[in-house]
């Protein structure tokens, strides 16, 4: 009888043992897959917040003021009037998907962006990291993070240049 109950005892533990909780950590999953189409969309100018929930909330380079989800594509296509071109690399790309201890589920991405100044053609590539978490599918929030200074003292030096070349035009009294 104590073999019978030792043998029970020990596949209840093995069985016990083999079943897995959830999974905590992959680079596949549907909210990758929206992740994707979020940088795909981004990339040919696509504008689209279905994704996003009502109240989503977007922070780049912040953790004050967020954007709505619409607010964010504003911000997008007010920064696209600098660009000849612009759009995250196809290579280079890394996504994973976390549940936490909390059982939240955040979507991280380590991306390269590439822009090329519609003023003066230089191009710019910058590193990013987005993370988004999910609730249901769909994003509740969004954090983007990059160096966008090259950007910003290229821009400077675009302004200051053309106001030289315009005071140069100017006829002297």
């Amino acid at each position: 009888m104590k073999k019978i109950i030792l043998l029970c005892t020990m596949a209840a533990l093995a069985l016990s043992a083999c079943q897995q909780g959830p999974v905590r950590y992959t680079q596949d999953s549907p909210e990758i897959d929206t992740v994707k189409k979020l940088m795909s969309n981004y990339n040919s100018k696509t504008f689209d917040t279905s994704m996003y929930t009502d109240t989503s909330k977007t922070f780049y380079n912040t953790s004050k003021n967020p954007m709505s989800a619409s607010e964010a594509m504003d911000y997008h296509k007010q920064t696209d009037i600098n660009y000849a071109s612009r759009g995250f690399k196809n290579e280079n790309q890394e996504y994973e998907m976390v549940l936490t201890d909390d059982g939240e589920t955040w979507v991280n991405c380590w991306l390269e962006w590439n822009g090329t100044l519609a003023a003066n053609n230089k191009e710019i590539d910058i590193p990013i990291h987005l993370t988004y978490q999910f609730v249901d599918g769909k994003i509740v929030r969004e954090y983007g993070y990059w160096d966008a200074s090259e950007i910003v003292m290229e821009l400077q030096k675009i302004e200051v240049e053309a106001k030289m070349a315009e005071e140069e035009m100017e006829p002297m009294d």
